[in-house]
């Protein structure tokens, strides 16, 4: 029987292409199964898809890895319909909780129930399969319905609706190659840019186009060179460095020898009509097209443009005609109606005023609100009544509200260059447009930004995932700035602080040309870092564009024998460069972790332009998970830096010299050095002709560890040069470790007097608590122990030790290792005592050094994998004499 909220079955439907891979039970494979869904959906041309199936396949995917903890199969479908994804683990018991039974889904601030909450609120479709060996989750995507029909023609409108072009149109065409390179450059592309055709033919469009970054707004470049046929705007940076908008039409095609390319033709943005396609009008039963009569139609033209952007930009263009303007221009209420947002100009330099922001309010009286409709005759007389008009030499204005429901969502104006063009009878048709238009702004505005909500939230999974798989800091830092590059801004700084006493530091610059980072690293590095203010949101920060000002125009009177300085001879473009570079909006955004600000995250616009109030807040939801990630960073470097330096303080600085006697160590940390091991040796002079050994093994790791560690080895050296002899000095220190009391830990420990004979011969004197035993290695290859086991120590109060006394031959070896060596495993096989006494016998007339090597290198090839306890080897060995 099937339960409310979920399908059991899904709906029959053709399927057109196919894709599928399975995923191992580990954390990265999350990250993986989303690359392949987004690469899978984008190459299929699903791009309006891709957002919401990649959210909905990483939440399913870590489903099946993280808490079931079994391989996930991903399965993707295309169909004509749009896309299904089928997500599979083995643990078909997990049981799937169900809307409407009276068991919660869950919520999204826990982790468990939430991918199927997520289900439930982006797919089209939904549901659970279960068999005896798996369970699957499907989801299913509609592919948004676009009107499709028999080839149409539009009205015939009066000459003033035409769209505006110039007299000679430019159409510029460009080819593509398989690689991404042109290979075509007609004679307008060199009219509209600037560029000869032999200055572009065989280097990337990625070199000259701007492209759209924002996420979840607009296909990829790399994405739309390859997609049969793609529409719309971006930009072309000129020769001037200046970047021109443009509205391009790609074709894919294939020559006479099968080999693809892609065929762009591109027009000045403003005349986009030129080639932008009709969209297909529906027909009726009859076979007749249907005619707008709709106002918003007639004002706008039909058919009317299905991106937010380009409804807007067709609204400022019909406005200016019918009004008869010189300019006009659109802004669209911030979600707090406090401040408009500029989206869409004509007649002013639009580039440099995209995004930009001014207050709603901007005087007491009715026309500095721009919630009611305003008329200027002369700005003039009342200078910065239109903060966009500053400038221009626009000296008449009409202003009106666009209100959905009473509440204010934009504003829409008109600007003429000559005084007096306009009175309340023009405001009045104005208003009677926007009102007709406001609706279908509002709701255009609102999808923009549930797709770019989505588009978002995927951004984010995918910053999150990247910033957690590391804890190393100068990974961190390049981290954040890729992030931000290019997809919120053109270029970012890190700034760091080490503690509160500590002034900010520029770590990290990264600019979207690598040819403009060295000059904007020097640029920053010239001016006070910003305040670390722990104030949460974006606030603009003006010391960069005030300096590449100065510095331009610094270099520019030297460059003319103006300046006090030098003429300058090389280096101008570059400064110029930069300072076009960080001529547009920057702003900060504090790094705050554990209610510390740790550093600051700047990005930044080149020359005029603006960040849009999305990307914003955007960056400030990332500021705030770069933080954590840097802080983290910082805390794991600390602590590496303190337990390797405690380590290291544990360990002798230096083995000292004993005549007639080779001696070798080896030690090997486990793990990645963050902890501070229990294994430990030593070797000292007790007096003259005495010296003192001791190798042991610490029970756990960390900080108790590490105080009994120090304990051992310098009650060892203290009590052997007292005088003490073996037994003595371990009952001692086997005191002094239960005095510890729940600090202490038990220690095996092999310690050993050594004293070198005039023969060529040494004698040792050693006593075995709990450790393994010491091996002897005969110039005849034979193995034996060269002591007897004895309890360990920090367990028992009372210990009756004793020592044994061993003589070394020449040409004999004396082998002492920790656990680590002899318990080294490769799956239920284990090294041993006897697979250590083995390999020692394959060591006979080696020195201590090439033992102690050798032993090394068969430990580490015993596993596959690396080893899991610390190591410490010493060997000791009494050369041979030489013969003459």
């Amino acid at each position: 029987m099937a339960e409310p909220g979920v399908e059991t079955r899904t709906r029959s439907s053709v399927i057109t292409a196919r894709a599928a891979a399975s995923f191992d039970p580990v954390g990265r494979s999350v990250a993986t199964a989303r690359a392949f869904v987004r690469d899978t959906l984008q190459g299929w041309g699903y791009s309006d898809v891709v957002d919401d199936a990649v959210v909905l396949t990483s939440e399913l995917v870590t489903n099946a890895v993280v808490h079931a903890g079994t391989a996930a199969d991903v399965l993707c479908l295309r169909t004509d319909e749009g896309v299904r994804v089928e997500v599979a683990d083995r643990y078909p018991e997990r049981e799937i909780p169900i809307q409407g039974t009276g068991r919660s889904l869950g919520s999204l601030d826990r982790e468990n129930g939430r991918g199927l909450l997520l289900c439930a609120a982006l797919a089209s479709r939904w549901g659970v399969e279960y068999s005896p060996t798996y369970k699957q989750v499907w989801f299913q995507l509609d592919l948004p319905q676009r009107p499709v029909g028999t080839r149409s023609a539009g009205p015939v409108l009066p000459i003033p609706l035409l769209p505006v072009a110039d007299a000679r149109v430019r159409v510029a065409v460009t080819q593509i190659d398989r690689t991404g390179s042109i290979s075509v450059w007609n004679e307008d592309a060199q009219h509209l840019f600037g560029y000869a055709a032999e200055q572009v033919i065989g280097k990337p469009l990625t070199d000259f186009a701007a492209w759209p970054q924002t996420p979840g707004i607009g296909t990829g470049i790399a994405e739309a060179l390859q997609l049969s046929r793609w529409e719309g705007s971006y930009g072309i940076r000129g020769t001037d460095g200046r970047v021109v908008p443009v509205y391009a039409s790609h074709l894919r095609v294939r020559d006479t020898n099968g080999e693809p390319s892609t065929v762009c033709l591109l027009v000045r943005d403003d005349e986009r009509a030129v080639i932008q396609s009709p969209q297909r009008a529906p027909v009726t039963e009859t076979g007749a097209e249907s005619h707008a009569s709709d106002p918003f139609e007639v004002f706008i033209g039909s058919p009317a443009p299905e991106d937010l952007d380009g409804l807007l930009q067709r609204t400022v263009e019909r406005a200016r005609d019918m009004l008869d303007g010189d300019a006009a221009f659109l802004l669209l209420a911030t979600d707090d109606e406090t401040e408009l947002e500029v989206r869409a100009t004509t007649g002013l330099p639009s580039a440099r005023q995209r995004f930009a922001r001014v207050p709603v309010e901007a005087g007491t009286s009715r026309y500095g609100s721009a919630r009611m409709p305003a008329v200027h005759e002369d700005l003039t007389a009342v200078p910065g009544a239109v903060p966009l008009l500053n400038s221009t030499g626009m000296r008449s204005v009409v202003t009106v509200p666009l209100k959905v429901e009473g509440r204010l969502t934009g504003s829409l104006g008109v600007a003429a260059e000559s005084a007096g063009r306009y009175s309340n009878e023009e405001a009045l048709r104005l208003q009677f447009a926007a009102d007709r238009i406001a609706l279908a702004v509002e709701s255009a505005r609102l999808g923009e930004l549930e797709r770019l909500r989505r588009g978002s939230l995927s951004f984010l999974v995918e910053a999150s995932d990247l910033l957690a798989g590391t804890l190393d800091r100068d990974q961190t830092l390049a981290l954040m700035a890729q992030m931000t590059v290019p997809t919120l801004a053109t270029w970012c700084a890190v700034y760091t602080i080490a503690d509160q006493a500590s002034d900010p530091y520029l770590s990290y610059v990264l600019h979207e040309d690598e040819e403009r980072i060295d000059g904007l690293k020097a640029l920053l590095s010239k001016i006070d870092p910003p305040d670390p203010v722990p104030t949460p949101g974006a606030r603009v920060w003006t010391a960069p564009a005030e300096a590449g000002q100065r510095a331009a125009l610094l270099t520019s009177k030297r460059e003319l024998g103006l300046g006090s300085g030098p003429p300058v001879s090389s280096g101008i473009g570059t400064t110029l460069a930069t300072a076009a570079a960080v001529g547009g909006e920057t702003v900060v955004l504090p790094l705050v972790a554990r209610n510390r600000v740790i550093g600051m995250l700047t990005l930044g616009k080149p020359s005029d332009d603006h960040f849009r109030q999305e990307i914003l807040e955007l960056a400030e939801d990332l500021s705030r998970r770069a933080a954590l990630a840097l802080d983290n960073a910082r805390l794991y470097s600390e602590r590496v830096a303190i337990s390797q330096s405690l380590q290291r303080s544990l360990l002798p600085p230096e083995l000292p010299q004993i005549p007639g006697v080779e001696v070798e160590v080896i030690y090997r940390a486990a793990g990645e050095g963050n902890e501070v091991g229990g294994d430990f040796y030593d070797l000292f002079p007790i007096r003259d002709g005495a010296y003192g050994f001791a190798i042991g093994d610490v029970c756990g790791t960390g900080p108790e560890a590490a105080a009994v560690t120090g304990l051992a080895r310098h009650a060892l050296r203290l009590l052997a040069r007292e005088g003490f002899g073996g037994p003595a000095v371990l009952e001692r220190l086997n005191a002094a470790i239960l005095d510890e009391g729940a600090r202490s830990r038990f220690l095996t420990l092999l310690y050993g007097e050594l004293w070198p004979q005039e023969d060529g011969s040494a004698v040792l004197k050693v006593v075995c608590a709990g450790h393994p035993l010491p091996l002897r290695l005969r110039q005849d290859g034979t193995v034996e122990p060269a002591a007897e086991p004895q309890p360990l120590l920090g367990v028992m109060d009372d210990l009756e030790l004793y020592e044994q006394m061993v003589t070394l031959d020449p040409g004999d070896v004396l082998l002492c290792v920790t656990d680590g060596v002899t318990e080294r495993r490769e799956g239920t096989r284990m090294l041993g005592d006897d697979g250590l006494a083995d390999l020692l016998t394959t060591c006979t007339g080696l020195t201590a050094g090439a033992v102690a090597s050798r032993v090394l290198r068969a430990v580490e090839r015993f596993a596959a994998e690396p080893a899991s306890d610390d190591m410490a080897i010493l060997a000791m060995r009494v050369p041979e004499p030489h013969r003459s």
